[in-house]
């Protein structure tokens, strides 16, 4: 018997007894209170009995759930894996579907809950019978989506020294198609499909794209050579598939490659199957651009340092229509860049841009931007106030000057 039963037959023997006792009038008062007093601990008793059996419940509650949990789970873990196939046919209820893996094509009934939902080049998931369980969404690799530009990186046309013809020629490569398309089209004339800048490192290739995807209303996608050198065959050529799909989807946009030439150098084969899975990468790159329309919403930049090295099937027409060589700034240009680094900075009055510009020719612009700091850091270590003509002549003396390390003959011995 549990002991609410037990406190329930408790106050029925009480109520019985009070009850005889009044009939056979041998009722006392004092019996009244002892019986009252007990009443009402068997009342408690009841509560908390109430109460045990609330918590006993919520906590039952608690168990079931987990425990609905755990099948839920199991059921999960014991359940046949499914299969990644492609629609390539669809004839009414039946469609033709091949198993990536084996590549094998089957023949397979359309569920009731997929007609009318599926056409071919979607992929499906199929169990092991071939049977379509569901509609694989088709997104691209996550490594195409992260190289899209959210954060504008803050540079404009204005940061860029000397370049003033270049900056003109990729404006009207790159940013009208985009912005103003009916200029090629009144004229008759189609804009240029692809852009390539090359030149020595450091006269601002990279610049030049960060500034068009500052100006440039348009999804901007940037991206290195090397990022298209994949380890597993086909990897390589799949990426490059979801990033100009990924830049169709994003159109307008503006498809960036850095430093080309890690992937787009003249083909070679040394027997080995990274020499080749580089080759096929390429081939997909040449493929994607072809299947660009020059009228699209879509324009290509790439930058190289070494043009020396591409395949001259990635420079022919009809992938890059316009090469612009980005030259070393000239002594206009070194003044402007001089200008341009140094317009926050409190310069002393013996300051001479022209000077300057004198002794730094043949340099870069990104060799300048190095001398203008290491100038600055001369002054803060001896915490003076402002940059002086002498602080300049001893960054260039110590940045020019930079020599590799010696290694001691005895490390090879």
């Amino acid at each position: 018997m549990s002991e609410d039963s037990a406190i329930r037959s408790s106050m029925e023997d009480i109520k019985s007894r009070v009850e005889f006792q009044l009939e056979c009038g041998e009722i006392i008062p004092e019996d009244v209170k002892s019986l009252l007093t007990e009443i009402e601990i068997l009342k408690v008793q009841t509560e908390n009995m109430k109460a045990r059996l609330l918590e006993a419940s919520v906590a039952t509650g608690r168990h079931l759930q987990e425990i609905n949990k755990l099948k839920a789970h199991l059921e999960q873990l014991t359940e046949p894996p499914l299969f990644i196939a492609t629609i390539l046919e669809v004839t009414g209820e039946i469609a033709l579907i091949r198993q990536h893996g084996n590549n094998q094509e089957v023949l397979t009934q359309i569920p009731e809950e997929c007609l009318g939902k599926i056409e071919p080049g979607m992929r499906v998931a199929v169990n092991g019978a071939y049977s379509i369980i569901s509609i694989v969404s088709r997104a691209a690799d996550v490594r195409a989506q992260v190289m899209e530009l959210i954060n504008s990186p803050g540079v404009d046309y204005s940061m860029i020294g000397g370049l003033e013809d270049v900056l003109q020629e990729v404006r009207e490569s790159v940013e009208l198609p985009l912005t103003e398309p009916e200029l090629f089209e009144n004229l008759g004339i189609e804009p240029p499909s692809g852009v390539l800048l090359h030149g020595a490192p450091g006269t601002g290739k990279t610049l030049i794209a960060k500034a068009i995807a500052s100006q440039a209303k348009a999804t901007f996608i940037r991206m290195s050579g090397s990022d298209l050198v994949q380890k597993f065959v086909g990897e390589g050529s799949r990426l490059v598939k979801d990033i100009f799909q990924l830049a169709r989807d994003k159109s307008p946009s503006i498809l960036f490659i850095d430093e080309i030439d890690a992937v787009g150098s003249m083909r070679t084969y040394d027997g080995t199957s990274g020499s080749a899975e580089v080759n096929r990468t390429m081939l997909q790159l040449l493929a994607e651009m072809d299947g660009f329309d020059p009228k699209g919403n879509v324009k290509v930049v790439a930058a190289t340092n070494r043009i020396d090295l591409l395949d001259p099937a990635l420079l022919r027409p009809g992938r890059f229509d316009r090469s612009i060589e980005i030259p070393l700034p000239d002594e206009r240009g070194r003044i402007e860049i001089l200008k341009i680094h140094t317009r926050r900075m409190k310069l002393a009055d013996d300051v001479n841009f022209e000077k300057l510009a004198k002794v730094m020719s043949g340099r870069s612009g990104a060799e300048i931007s190095v001398i203008v700091k290491e100038a600055g850091i001369f002054v803060l270590r001896r915490r003076g106030q402002q940059i002086a003509m002498a602080d300049f002549m001893k960054a260039y003396d110590k940045v020019v000057n930079v020599k590799a390390p010696t290694i001691p003959q005895a490390m090879f011995v």
